[in-house]
């Protein structure tokens, strides 16, 4: 695995990983009566998917010009991270 790609993959989970940790938050501070925290929470949550989203999708359109991506574990464990994440975050909103 190239560098580059690494570095790629480490930025898909920890961008999903921010936005379950933030939408987490989000729910404990609902729980509080807190709403307004909540909802910026969830606004940040929200940008962080899309930050790993828009990775992700380059990551796509990379593979269907041609350029092959590399399919390893840690690549399969970042795409379970951005889809636990989406999920999460729906849930919790």
């Amino acid at each position: 695995m190239t560098e580059e790609l690494e570095m790629i993959i480490f930025s898909i989970v920890g961008n999903a990983g921010e936005a379950k940790s933030l939408a987490h938050e989000a729910l404990a501070a609902s729980f509080d009566g807190n709403f307004e925290k909540s909802d910026k929470l969830m606004k940040d949550a929200e940008a962080a998917i899309l930050r790993a989203h828009n990775v992700q999708t380059d990551l796509i359109q990379k593979e269907a010009d041609g350029q092959h991506v590399e399919v390893t574990m840690l690549f399969v464990h970042a795409q379970d991270h951005i889809m636990t994440a989406i999920s999460e975050k729906e849930l919790i909103k």
